[in-house]
């Protein structure tokens, strides 16, 4: 298992990228490969200690996040996720993890390592935090902002899949998001999905609706990349406007101070259920390797994470099981 780590990816690149995965390799005895510039990340390794026991694979180019996905990977083929995405594809690694560009990961994922068979369109699959702490799996969240009907039914194969062998839910519930829980409700593409994920052989529970979505009822949700992507969005925004709001309040006078210093210990824990790093990060489902997308401003936790994330992914074979699963399916 060999599991690659894009060392100039992110906000904090290529400090706490470095100290993530030595982190994972300390506890684990992972066998992990940093992609960047060589001269750099050898003197980082050989301050930790680590230098013969992280691989170092030269790329001395970098995406940043401003630039068009497509043509950045045709522009700059020594960039570490170009060299990282033509690793999986070449066999020569299994996983790779990136805190870096979301539109060139994905991109790379999907024109250099390609999709599974028989998956149509891949899917971005964040770990939402839920009521009862487990979280759910939303699909898609922009890796496609159009779906058809059978798109979404794919995604709710995959994310079943994930879901059982990577986050051990015993038969997962998927549901499809929608406007309401009648069978017959949405637009064309749920209608069209309802039907085909109602036949498919996963624990499908119907349709549910966005404000049950973290009650913790199931665990995963489908929806189309475009509709993803806003509600995660609007989500961030909530939660940090309740956050500040819950700073405010607790701050404007000497009683409401004396009663935050009192409850900090559950707000830090509460504030902790909201955070990514805890997660990892988020796989790109139906392209044929393992590609784990952590968070921008991940620090060493979230790499950490995304590394075992994606020593899971590997042990449990899911592509292949994702692969097998669909194959039966268009049978």
């Amino acid at each position: 298992m060999r599991i690659l780590v894009d060392a100039l990816g992110g906000d904090h690149a290529p400090s706490e990228i470095v100290a993530g995965a030595v982190a994972a390799v300390r506890e684990r005895g992972l066998k992990v490969a940093l992609v960047g510039p060589g001269t750099v990340l050898e003197g980082m390794l050989k301050q930790e200690g680590m230098a013969t026991h992280i691989e170092v694979v030269p790329a001395e180019d970098v995406i940043d996040n401003d630039e068009a996905p497509a043509l950045a990977l045709r522009r700059k083929p020594k960039a570490t996720l170009v060299v990282g995405a033509h690793l999986i594809k070449n066999k020569q690694a299994d996983a790779f993890v990136t805190a870096g560009n979301t539109g060139a990961f994905m991109a790379a994922g999907l024109f250099i390592a390609g999709r599974i068979a028989n998956i149509e369109r891949p899917a971005l699959a964040p770990l939402l935090p839920t009521l009862d702490g487990k979280g759910v799996v939303l699909l898609d969240v922009g890796a496609n902002m159009d779906a058809k009907g059978e798109h979404l039914a794919q995604y709710g194969i995959m994310g079943s899949i994930y879901a059982e062998k990577v986050l051990g839910r015993t038969r997962p519930k998927v549901a499809l998001l929608n406007v309401g829980t009648e069978e017959g409700k949405g637009n064309q593409a749920t209608k069209d999905a309802f039907a085909l994920l109602k036949g498919a052989d996963i624990n499908f529970l119907g349709n549910m609706e966005a404000r049950v979505l973290l009650s913790g009822e199931v665990d995963v949700a489908v929806c189309d990349g475009f509709t993803g992507n806003v509600l995660l969005k609007m989500m961030e925004g909530v939660t940090a406007t309740l956050f500040e709001l819950l700073r405010q309040s607790f701050t404007s006078d000497l009683r409401s101070k004396i009663g935050a210093l009192m409850l900090k210990p559950k707000l830090r824990k509460l504030k902790g259920r909201f955070d990514y790093a805890e997660h990892g990060g988020a796989p790109l489902l139906g392209i044929n390797g393992v590609f784990v997308k952590c968070h921008g401003s991940s620090r060493a936790l979230a790499i950490k994470n995304g590394i075992y994330q994606a020593e899971k992914f590997i042990s449990q074979e899911v592509i292949k099981k994702i692969t097998d699963s669909t194959k039966a399916s268009n049978s």
